[in-house]
């Protein structure tokens, strides 16, 4: 076996490679071109994909329960929980808790009535989170109307600016976000349920896995995290406005797939999502640079995950055949991870 071979075999197995040379190549052409870019433009790059990463975290629960399950809500609960954070925060550290609190019950309530909309009632995922979010959109017009200012609290400013040596919170927040992921779907049950309902349903069934379960907390997770990206993300820009959310909806999708996380289901990695997510708000840099207009810089985006999912296509499907678990989880391990749960 060569070392292209060898390289090949390891590459199909560790996904997140192909988005981590990509920011390695666009990082080199970038300091070459502009001559303008260093360690700390770098730190300002991590702080921005520091928000797509979380976000794009709870998406690829969501993707990895297969099917092509998608949480098209997360926008819509990203601008909704930063109004709710100024309606109840009023800027004070005193409400911090409350306002915490609010997003997270927020999230829970978005998350539930996905999974009711999904798995109680049937209904395609990308429609039902359309539809709640929709429902979330006049919620957030009522709460602008309310809004009396834009005060932010100021430790939670802190902690969405701050930094810490030289390091953003916010990046620290997000590395670990993604190390406790990676633990969760290696190492937990819940991880190996997670990859044997994406992978096949039926089975999972029959193993004795409550998908429905499975499925429902998938999208909780989506939903708390998205409420709690908002949070920070509305302390970060001083205030809320309409739509602000708006530019994760697609972003965490493309994350997602950039990152390795089969759109099929059933494999997941969460290194793959930050470092796509790296990868993403660099092109968005570059085009700015460039000049590239709003609309360009969508088409551009859209052009690149086509271009790495045909180019992934045919590995994916092999991957599907042979039923890969997520972050490296075997069918033994995925076996005795259904045999530990009661009927």
């Amino acid at each position: 076996m060569n070392t292209l071979s060898a390289f090949t075999m390891w590459a199909q197995k560790n996904r997140w490679i192909w988005a981590a040379i990509g920011v390695l190549l666009l990082w080199l052409v970038l300091s070459v071109v502009t001559n303008r870019f260093s360690l700390s433009s770098l730190s300002g790059i991590i702080l921005s994909a520091s928000f797509l990463t979380v976000v794009g975290i709870g998406q690829m629960f969501v993707v990895t329960t297969g099917r092509g399950n998608i949480d098209l809500s997360v926008a819509s609960v990203i601008t909704l929980s930063a109004f709710v954070a100024l309606l109840t925060i009023k800027g004070q550290d005193a409400n911090l808790a409350i306002g915490v609190v609010a997003a997270v019950l927020l999230g829970l309530a978005v998350g539930l009535l996905n999974s009711l909309l999904v798995v109680g009632l049937g209904i395609p995922a990308i429609i039902a989170t359309l539809a709640t979010g929709y429902v979330l959109a006049t919620a957030t017009l009522l709460s602008n109307k309310a809004i009396p200012g834009f005060a932010v609290s100021p430790a939670l400013k802190d902690l969405a600016t701050g930094r810490i040596s030289g390091v953003p919170i916010m990046a620290i927040i997000a590395i670990s976000g993604v190390a406790a992921t990676s633990f969760v779907l290696r190492y937990t049950v819940f991880g190996q349920l997670l990859s044997a309902v994406g992978q096949n349903r039926a089975a999972a069934r029959l193993a004795a896995i409550n998908n429905g379960r499975v499925i429902a907390a998938a999208f909780i997770i989506s939903s708390v995290l998205a409420s709690l990206d908002g949070l920070l993300l509305g302390a970060y820009i001083g205030g809320a406005f309409l739509e602000m959310g708006q530019p994760y909806l697609l972003q965490s999708i493309a994350a997602v797939v950039l990152g390795g996380t089969l759109i099929f289901g059933g494999s997941a990695t969460a290194l793959g999502t930050l470092l796509a997510s790296i990868l993403l708000i660099l092109i968005v840099t570059t085009m700015q640079i460039i000049g590239l207009p709003p609309g360009a810089q969508d088409i551009v985006q859209g052009i690149v995950v086509i271009f790495v999912l045909a180019l992934a296509g045919r590995q994916a499907l092999t991957r599907r055949t042979t039923a890969e678990p997520a972050d490296g989880a075997t069918p033994k391990t995925q076996a005795k991870a259904a045999a530990s749960l009661p009927e």
